[in-house]
């Protein structure tokens, strides 16, 4: 089975710092890989990876991220090599399924992103055309008829998280610098409760700045401590000394990798009602689910009580990297059936 992968093009496979989807694709890419797979990843040249490399950028454009042609140019490079596969996996944004729906192998697009009326209008009309798959069933519920193969949640190498069961005072929030995302919410549980929060946040592009001059400067305080970006070895330390992980999501969230990155490392999850939130985290058994900020404040006196071996025991059953690919291996091999080259699938098993 010839597997093509296509990342976004805005970020290194993995990624150095921020990057959910990247990191997700590394994931999949190295299982597949790993169980013996021949895999080509389609991602820009100062990715990282044991599968074949080709690059339409020698180096990540994040600094044009967003803009049109980066993206036609690079997913183009994967359509164009279609024919060397036998099946496709694309990660990219609406451009790359567009071109997937007149390759001549079979497509599955992972939906990354919310289920937005006008998302819903475009993957609606591709529905029929390539393969889909869910994040979470909250994301697929909301996307409604597309020709899905199941809900694949996101996967994180868990052996690289380690575990902490000895945990420091200060709770800790990581997240784009946006209203979206609760940095505003996070703030104001710090205030009502006095405890020391760290927060690392990216804070590059315009619309974040200017959340952040809005409505997030005025609330820093003594205890809060504000980072920028930084790299996954301080994120992972940060996860596992923390006593909680503040998850005040303002949006439908399809996932949520930080989650369980954070129960990975024994550490409970305090989450805002919203999105797939109820789906990843188990209710007073690995933190608490809260609509309201109150909530969250009475939350806080429990975290105690949560044990840090269910939170790893948790991902190890549901969040792992092990997990994730073995269920897309079985949705390639169902797609591959279906198409009716059971030649392809009699090889893979």
């Amino acid at each position: 089975m010839k597997i093509a992968q296509i990342a976004p093009i805005w970020y290194a496979i993995p990624p150095k710092g921020y990057g959910g989807i990247e990191y997700v694709v590394h994931c999949i890419t190295r299982g597949l890989v790993e169980k013996g797979y021949d895999v080509t990843l389609f991602a820009s040249g100062d990715s990282e990876t044991k599968a074949k490399l080709i690059s339409a950028y020698d180096v990540a454009p994040s600094e044009l991220i967003g803009q049109t042609f980066p993206d036609l140019v690079h997913v183009m490079q994967a359509y164009l090599k279609s024919d060397e596969f036998d099946i496709i996996h694309d990660h990219s944004g609406i451009i790359g399924p567009v071109i997937g729906a007149f390759a001549d192998v079979p497509v599955i697009h992972t939906l990354h992103g919310p289920a937005t009326d006008d998302a819903r209008s475009f993957y609606g009309k591709l529905k029929d055309r390539i393969y889909f798959n869910g994040i979470s069933d909250f994301q697929r519920e909301r996307f409604g008829d597309l020709n899905f193969v199941g809900t694949i949640y996101n996967g994180i190498e868990v052996d690289k998280y380690e575990f902490n069961d000895e945990k420091e005072d200060f709770m800790f929030f990581l997240g784009r610098m946006n209203p979206e995302k609760g940095a505003h919410v996070a703030l104001e549980v710090a205030k009502k409760t006095g405890k020391k929060l760290v927060m690392v946040s990216k804070m590059t592009e315009p619309h974040e700045k200017a959340y952040f001059e809005k409505e997030v400067k005025h609330l820093l305080a003594p205890n809060v401590e504000l980072m920028g970006e930084v790299d996954t070895e301080t994120k992972i330390e940060l996860f596992k000394k923390a006593s909680c992980f503040l998850f005040p999501i303002q949006w439908p969230e399809p996932f949520g990798l930080v989650m369980a990155e954070a129960m990975s490392c024994g550490t409970p999850v305090l989450a805002v009602n919203n999105g797939s939130v109820p789906e990843i985290i188990a209710h007073g058994k690995t933190g608490f689910i809260c609509d309201t900020t109150e909530d969250m404040v009475e939350a806080l006196k429990k975290v105690d009580q949560i044990q840090p071996a269910d939170c790893r025991r948790h991902v190890e059953e549901n969040f792992s990297t092990a997990r994730m690919v073995e269920r897309y291996i079985e949705a390639y091999t169902r797609i591959l059936e279906k198409e009716g080259k059971s030649n392809k699938v009699a090889k893979a098993a």
